[in-house]
């Protein structure tokens, strides 16, 4: 919006004024983070004590889950989601240049996996039971939104990159996907907001890896939108795409001050409200910027924590035993013996090294 405002005014932001910062991406996205960070520091002690007194008996915990989370976690409030989303949605709004699509493409998609979480969280609050909106329904909500989505963005693209998919480490490699890329795509941003929701079982669990994935692909739609970097690298250049990074800024950002209340102990859960709307960012992102793949090895933490649940349901359905003494796979290491904070710790390193493996591609071509 305060691009917009300058860029509307005499002379716009191309200026020698103060005022010709705005210009910058890389300037906008550090006023987006730290704006972020800040509401959702001011507002998350009120937040979260309004949360309290309405959910009384905070998230229900799942009786089959470890037994200490019972103990432990009992009466802690969710839809802290709600905090990562309100300070988000401001700083992105306030920050990044409006008149751009991807922008409200990425904006759109993610209030509407917010909003399907909100839904689930409220019916397990409300019938105080771990079951909110059946799978089915949530499942069909979320394909149609991504659906949409994926249409839309790649309707955004370059002609000859459109309905292409993009391999990494392959400089000149594209896969003509025609009239199913936007099944891809729904598949990418409704598989990743699912993944992080498994992923968001511990304190700080999900949060931690989402702001790595964040910062890795904020750097990914800046290069990628520029079309200056794009080819020195050798990428496939998005234009547009570099608003992107003011948009994944804000979400570091309100991630880091969401972390300040959800760290061990919580007092805050990000519940479904979070955890699918962070999951479906970042897929949509992915899709935006032509690099899919590279998410699911910048995330590979939450690809393997949605294998370790399909895995385990397929093998015990097909022969009455488990592989994992609980999935997802963090439960497993819970009932090894692992301590809450080793377990999350030693899961961001993991997430870290994975960030660090997905910038490599941007230069091994």
């Amino acid at each position: 919006m305060l691009y917009n405002l300058i860029a509307a005014h005499d002379g716009g932001v191309h200026t020698t004024t103060i005022f010709n910062v705005f210009r910058y991406i890389t300037f906008r996205s550090g006023g987006a983070c730290l704006t972020a960070l800040i509401i959702s520091l001011v507002l998350g002690n009120p937040l979260i004590a309004r949360l309290k007194r309405i959910q009384r008996g905070g998230q229900p915990i799942r009786a089959l889950g470890p037994e200490r989370h019972v103990l432990e976690k009992a009466g802690t409030p969710t839809m802290g989601g709600m905090l990562i989303l309100i300070a988000w949605f401001v700083a992105t709004l306030l920050w990044a240049d409006l008149s751009n699509g991807f922008v409200w493409g990425v904006l759109l998609i993610t209030a509407a996996f917010g909003a399907v979480g909100f839904w689930d969280d409220y019916l397990k609050l409300s019938k105080r039971n771990t079951k909110g909106v059946s799978a089915r329904t949530r499942l069909g909500i979320e394909f149609g939104v991504s659906l949409a989505g994926g249409w839309w963005l790649e309707h955004l693209m370059p002609a000859e990159l459109a309905n292409q998919l993009a391999f990494p480490f392959i400089k000149d490699l594209l896969l003509p996907l025609g009239f199913a890329f936007p099944l891809f795509a729904m598949l990418t941003i409704a598989g990743f907001g699912n993944a992080v929701n498994f992923t968001d079982g511990l304190d700080g669990l999900a949060i931690g890896p989402v702001i790595i994935a964040a910062l890795v692909f904020s750097l990914i739609a800046y290069l990628v939108g520029n079309h200056v970097f794009a080819d020195y690298l050798q990428l496939h250049a998005v234009p547009g795409t570099g608003e992107l990074a003011v948009f994944l800024a804000a979400l570091i950002g309100a991630g880091l001050g969401f972390l300040w209340f959800n760290a061990p102990p919580a007092a805050v859960f990000m519940g479904d409200t979070g955890s699918l709307a962070l999951g479906g960012a970042l897929g949509s992102v992915a899709v935006a910027v032509k690099h899919e793949l590279v998410l699911c090895i910048v995330g590979g933490l939450f690809v393997l924590e949605t294998a370790s649940v399909v895995i385990q349901v397929f093998w015990f359905k097909r022969t009455g035993r488990r592989v994992f003494l609980m999935a997802p796979l963090h439960h497993h290491f819970e009932k090894l013996g692992w301590q809450e904070p080793k377990i999350v710790i030693r899961f961001w390193i993991v997430a870290i090294v994975l960030g660090l493996f997905g910038l490599a591609t941007l230069k091994i071509r």
